[in-house]
Formats: C-alpha cells, sequence, structure tokens
C-alpha cells in the first residue's frame, strides 16, 4: 500500500457531507458543475450526485469547435450513469467572438487561447447556476492546484471544491470505488484545448512523479537534499518547487491594500457562515 493511498470509502462519506452542509450554509440544495469527460469532473459529479439527489445536479457540457468529440460522449456516459440532467453549450461563438478580434501574434498561442475557453466555460457555469439556483462545484485536484495548472478565474474557480484536497493518484482511487465508466478512469488526463495535448505531455513530467514529490514536499516537509537522496532527480525537484512557488497568487483570493483598522481578508476574517 502506498503512502499516497487513501480509504475511498471514509473520503466519500467526508466529501458527501463536506458538500451537502457547506452548500446548506447558504441555503442551496442544489449544484452545477462542467462535465468535461474527465476523470475529476465526474467524480466530482458522482460526489455531488450524492450529496444532493442526481436530480439536483445540473452537468454541463460546454466544447468548443475544436474539442475531440469523444470528450463529450465520455460526458454523457458519466452523466446517464448518475442520472444527472444535462446542458449543451457550444463556447465557440463567445470564445472567437474575443479571440478573432484580439491583436496580437501571442493570441494564437494554445495557452493564451486555453484560458480564454476556461474563462468562457466558467461564465457559463456562474450564469446557469442562478438559473439552476444552484451553487458551481469545482473539479480542480491538489496536485493540479500545487502545480498551478489551472486557469485563474477559469476552471479553478468554484464555490465549493472537493477534491482540492486529493492528489490525482487518490482520485483515481476514488474514481475506481465510485464505479465510474472506466473509459473515463482510464483515459489520459487532458484538458482537450488542442487535438492530442495531454496533461503530462504539458507538464514534462507524470502525475505519478508529482504526486509522490508532492506528498514528501508539502505534507511531509521534506527539503530538497533529503529528496533527492531518495532517488527523486533534481531537476524535477527544482522544476516542481519553481511551480509551487511561482503559482501562488493563483490560489490567493486578490489582495486588498490595507489602509482601514479591519481590512477584508487581513483583520476581518469571519467564517463565511457567521451571523448567521
Amino acid at each position: 500500500m502506498s503512502s499516497l493511498d487513501v480509504d475511498p470509502g471514509l473520503v466519500e462519506s467526508i466529501l458527501v457531507r463536506f458538500l451537502a452542509s457547506e452548500a446548506g450554509k447558504f441555503g442551496f440544495t442544489r449544484a452545477v458543475l462542467g462535465l468535461s469527460g474527465g476523470i475529476d469532473s465526474a467524480v466530482s459529479a458522482a460526489l455531488a450526485a450524492r450529496a444532493f439527489g442526481p436530480e439536483n445536479v445540473l452537468a454541463v457540457m460546454m466544447p468548443y469547435r475544436t474539442s475531440n468529440p469523444d470528450s463529450e460522449g465520455d460526458a454523457r456516459t458519466v452523466a446517464e450513469a448518475l442520472k444527472l440532467p444535462t446542458r449543451h453549450v457550444d463556447i465557440s461563438p463567445m470564445a472567437d467572438g474575443y479571440l478573432d478580434a484580439a491583436a496580437g501574434d501571442s493570441i494564437s498561442a494554445p495557452m493564451r487561447r486555453g484560458n480564454v475557453m476556461a474563462r468562457c466555460r466558467m461564465i457559463v457555469l456562474y450564469d446557469l447556476s442562478v438559473e439552476w439556483n444552484g451553487l458551481v462545484i469545482g473539479t480542480s485536484n491538489k496536485t493540479e492546484i500545487l502545480l498551478g495548472y489551472s486557469t485563474q478565474f477559469g476552471d479553478a474557480a468554484s464555490a465549493l471544491n472537493p477534491l482540492g484536497d486529493l492528489y490525482k493518484h487518490q482520485v483515481v482511487q476514488l474514481a475506481q470505488h465510485l464505479a465510474l465508466p472506466a473509459a473515463v478512469i482510464d483515459k489520459p488526463p487532458s484538458a482537450d484545448l488542442f487535438e492530442g495535448q495531454t496533461d503530462e505531455s504539458e507538464l514534462g513530467f507524470s502525475y505519478a512523479e508529482a504526486d509522490r514529490l508532492l506528498l514528501r514536499l508539502v505534507d511531509e516537509r521534506c527539503g530538497r537534499e533529503e529528496l533527492i537522496g531518495e532517488g527523486f532527480q533534481p531537476e524535477l525537484v527544482d522544476t516542481v518547487t519553481r511551480r509551487i512557488v511561482q503559482n501562488q497568487y493563483k490560489r490567493l483570493p486578490p489582495i486588498v491594500a490595507k489602509l482601514g483598522p479591519r481590512t477584508v481578508g487581513q483583520d476581518f476574517r469571519y467564517l463565511r457562515s457567521w451571523g448567521r
């Protein structure tokens, strides 16, 4: 048994209670999330279905014109298995409306275009959350969050995130426990931003490598020399450490300039349920 392994039954119970309890503090009993056809959104959808009832979870598929049709096919397979109501929203017109008018050669860069698409999708989800009267559920896992492999105010945005303290390996364990479709569990993780794109090819290392290193580096607070002594490649240790540091801004709310005696986020930090 790996030190990364979790008790998936216990994790499921905790996260289902987390979703229902936190949403209930604000009077919400429904949820909305983007269902991409990937493992992370499938696990979030399954947890939300158990927390709120499948009829109360709106699964939204938001392809761009270059998206792989198999992604939406896998998303629909998950939605059908979980018995979720669905919505299809093609984001091509809204994304292209900006991309076609944007100036500069760099707008053609895959990362910049991908960020635009991710933020278009979050516009859709937050608008539909009003119509559906449900909170937006996040799908980013701990590995992605630590590495900064997400789009600020795009896929990183949500009201509640059940996966943010689970490494990718642990998400896979939970997906297997939840009996999600094998096609979703086994496929190479991909943001589906362009043909042939995979997460691991963009990162330059595997999720398995990242998870083992992040557990020792973050959770167990091991130093560089200790990690290298354990067999981790110096380049990998330095790359991952640099990514964690450089992407800290993505993990923070907007930083407010302090002028008064009780500044939001600094001196005034009551729980969200304060006053209820």
